[in-house]
């Protein structure tokens, strides 16, 4: 028996645990792939506001606007079925659009009963009421040259059967 417990001791002390009963060591695993990397998130680049644009003003010549201290649709018809000559008496008009004013120049689209829409432009000049030009276009040279910027716009940008300054 003491042959037993001595090569009981021995196999036990030269082989250690049996492989079944040990406890499994991890591996380490080695990956083929490239591993990934957390890539820095840049915050978004800051927007800058748009370019100010002024606004128009009462008087301003950038900018056609409704006319505060010029004159009404009705004064403009009143020049061309009088001094002016432009319309008989006789014709229907309405005013569609304006007067518009750009400093001391209007712009003014009528309807006339039977005949094209009648585009009038004028300017107050020592508090009268004057016309430049009117017609189906009335982009003339005196408007190109001497028309504020707002004025020019409507009459020589617009387009035909649109709405005057869009």
């Amino acid at each position: 028996m003491l042959l037993a417990v001595a090569s009981l001791a021995l196999a036990s002390a030269g082989c250690g645990t049996p492989p079944e009963l040990r406890r499994p060591v991890p591996v380490p695993t080695t990956s083929a792939g490239p591993t990934a990397t957390a890539t820095p998130t840049v915050p978004p680049a800051p927007v800058s506001p748009p370019p100010a644009v002024p606004s128009p003003t009462a008087g301003s010549d950038l900018v056609a606007t409704t006319c505060r201290e010029g004159p009404s649709g009705d004064r403009v018809i009143m020049l061309l079925r009088g001094s002016a000559d432009v319309l008989p008496r006789s014709v229907g008009v309405r005013v569609r659009t304006g007067p518009l004013c750009a400093g001391e120049w209007q712009y003014t689209v009528l309807r006339v009963t039977g005949h094209e829409e009648l585009q009038v432009v004028t300017r107050n000049r020592s508090g009268a009421l004057e016309l430049v030009t009117a017609g189906t276009d009335v982009c003339t040279i005196e408007v190109r040259v001497a028309g504020p910027t707002g004025i020019r716009t409507l009459a020589c940008d617009a387009v035909p059967g649109g709405v005057p300054g869009a």
